[in-house]
């Protein structure tokens, strides 16, 4: 039978699940870093790792433009929901000649979990002031209509017709919706947030120069936004956002109307 799920793949023979899961991966990423089909370097070593064993719901694609480079070139972990339909939960693409910074780390090498747990705030200082948005390690390529149309011809070849989404920050959550998403759950959350940068909101007031993600005008950027929203402003955790998109589909959300990066 035609494989309809991630569980469903992973129980295929390992040369048959690998087919099916590069697909996912844009060609115009492998021709920007001349990865041949084959996803090995000219020595014959392996550029892709694959995590879909048997009797999972879960895959983890890991694709290096070297073998030895730092970080993924592109980095997905998807799974299924409860009825079989393919949610992404976390999505990166890197630009591996940008440069990089540890706020994925600490100094001593500690894992900071994106700034979840601990927050290395010199290296986020630096990020932040080089133009990168939170959880960022390094800038990323600008090819996320790529992806999202390769994991629509994904969906499709599963007999699906949409796919889901979890925007991990705040300015994840304003591009998917310009690239067609709606929410699941959370748009409530998005709205509130737009309010409260409004002049007299409540985070606007909050943005008092008490830290170098909160300065005065910081409302009136999606990054700047994002920035606050990872520093506490809120008053809790960005979280409980899913998303979704349905195939051909833009959905016509816009939380943030006129937002600037």
């Amino acid at each position: 039978m035609k494989p309809h799920s991630i569980a469903t793949i992973n129980d295929l023979p390992q040369d048959e699940k690998d087919a099916i899961y590069r697909k996912f991966i844009p060609r115009v990423l492998l021709e920007k870093f001349s990865i041949t089909e084959n996803f090995l370097d000219p020595q014959g070593r392996n550029l892709l790792r694959l995590e879909c064993d048997a009797e999972t719901s879960n895959v983890i694609l890991d694709l290096r433009h070297e073998v030895d480079a730092p970080d993924p070139l592109l980095y997905a972990h998807l799974t299924d929901t409860m009825y079989d339909q393919i949610h992404v939960l976390l999505y990166g693409v890197n630009d591996p000649n940008s440069p990089r910074f540890d706020v994925d780390r600490m100094p001593d090498g500690t894992p900071t979990s994106f700034g979840v747990f601990k927050r290395n705030i010199p290296a986020e200082i630096e990020a932040f002031k080089a133009g990168l948005a939170p959880g960022q390690v390094r800038r990323g390529l600008r090819i996320l209509r790529y992806s999202i149309a390769s994991f629509e011809e994904f969906v499709q070849s599963l007999n699906h017709d949409l796919f889901f989404v979890e925007p991990l920050a705040y300015h994840n959550a304003i591009v998917f919706e310009r690239y067609g998403f709606k929410y699941q759950q959370g748009k409530r959350l998005m709205e509130q947030i737009h309010r409260g940068f409004q002049p007299g909101g409540e985070f606007f007031e909050r943005l008092d120069g008490s830290s170098p993600f909160r300065e005065p005008g910081m409302c009136d950027s999606i990054r700047c936004r994002s920035w606050a929203i990872h520093d506490g402003i809120l008053g809790m955790p960005f979280h409980d956002v899913t998303m979704y998109k349905r195939v051909g589909e833009h959905a016509g959300v816009d939380t943030y109307p006129d937002g600037v990066w």
